[in-house]
């Protein structure tokens, strides 16, 4: 869990009470789904991450173990 809030902290740096204008956090929705980020808004984001919760759930457990595996190898 605590990968999970690092993450969304570190993509929404300069927007962190309204993420949804992160240029970062646009720009990696639309790479991944797809959606031009320009059009991208609030219910827009929201959206994207309720249908693709799973995966993300499943991101943010594989960037937490290679954090870990990098710590290990340091």
């Amino acid at each position: 869990m605590l990968t999970a809030i690092r993450f969304i902290w570190n993509a929404t740096r300069g927007h962190r009470l309204s993420p949804w204008r992160s240029e970062y956090l646009r720009w990696r929705v639309e790479t991944y789904s797809g959606v031009p980020a320009e059009t991208l808004t609030a219910g827009g984001i929201l959206r994207f991450l309720w249908s693709t919760r799973g995966e993300l759930i499943n991101f943010l457990f594989w960037t937490g173990r290679m954090e870990r595996e990098a710590r290990k190898r340091a």
